[in-house]
């Protein structure tokens, strides 16, 4: 009798453990982070952006100056020159082909200032013979830039989407009249190969390339949150053109620009 009441017990203890170390298999973590992927439906889109240039290459600009017979007489370059940080507004409209492929098309517009200074290395015709002769040059530029864009995003984890891309296309580069004002080192106003005035500034096409990096937030179903680095390289041209007394003209051309950005907008899904 007590070997039999011995067997129960322990067999309604088995039982009983068994049961309880399931109950604890099933009880859930609640502190496990919960990690999702959200599918993309295909459609249109329209995104805004705004940009921010923190930082630009080594970018600079130079002038030739010609006689009445169109040879060059003298070449020079505007030192210290200082291209503003300029902020970018853009609009778009884009397709999201599956989950991974997107493409859009961009147009942007930005505007800011040139400064520089150009030492012209003569004396001054007022002044001691030593002193040198130079000018101060400012201008305002606006550019209107439109690129075709291709990007990969790499998959959604808990609504944020990484993605890389490039795009390319044109800007076209509108300079405003450069003015330019002569000084000599010793405070006189007149100098020898210098002057004051202002060049009619030149509006050109360059070509434009840029690469992109950055992630998503699906704020809602339709609406996304995109903050991310773009690279952007605008080629040179043409940047002011004036005729000069005897005949003689003076032309100036800048280096383009490599503009580094952190950019902000949102897309917008149609369907």
């Amino acid at each position: 009798m007590i070997r039999s009441c011995a067997f129960l017990t322990a067999a309604l203890l088995t039982f009983g453990l068994g049961d309880g170390a399931r109950a604890a298999d099933e009880v859930p973590d609640l502190f496990a982070p919960e990690i999702t992927t959200t599918a993309t439906a295909a459609g249109w889109y329209l995104r805004g952006d705004v940009g921010y240039t923190g930082w630009t290459g080594d970018e600079g600009a130079d002038y030739t100056v010609y006689d009445a017979g169109g040879a060059a007489t003298g070449r020079g370059g505007f030192d210290d020159s200082r291209f503003s940080h300029p902020v970018s507004y853009g609009l778009g409209v884009g397709y999201q082909f599956n989950d991974m492929f997107r493409a859009d098309v961009t147009a942007e517009t930005f505007r800011d200032r040139f400064n520089s200074n150009t030492d012209f290395g003569g004396p001054c015709v007022a002044g001691a013979a030593a002193a040198a002769c130079g000018s101060r040059s400012s201008a305002i530029y606006r550019g209107v830039g439109i690129l075709a864009n291709g990007y990969v995003d790499l998959g959604t984890v808990v609504g944020l989407t990484p993605y890389i891309g490039a795009g390319v296309g044109a800007t076209q580069l509108r300079w405003g009249g450069v003015s330019t004002t002569a000084y000599c080192a010793d405070g006189e106003v007149n100098c020898v190969g210098g002057g004051s005035g202002r060049y009619d500034g030149r509006n050109s096409w360059r070509f434009t390339y840029a690469l992109m990096a950055g992630v998503s937030y699906d704020v809602s179903e339709r609406i996304k949150l995109d903050v991310g680095y773009r690279y952007s390289d605008i080629a040179g041209g043409d940047m002011f053109g004036a005729a000069l007394d005897g005949g003689g003209r003076i032309r100036g051309d800048d280096d383009g620009f490599s503009r580094h950005e952190i950019r902000a907008g949102l897309r917008i899904s149609l369907w």
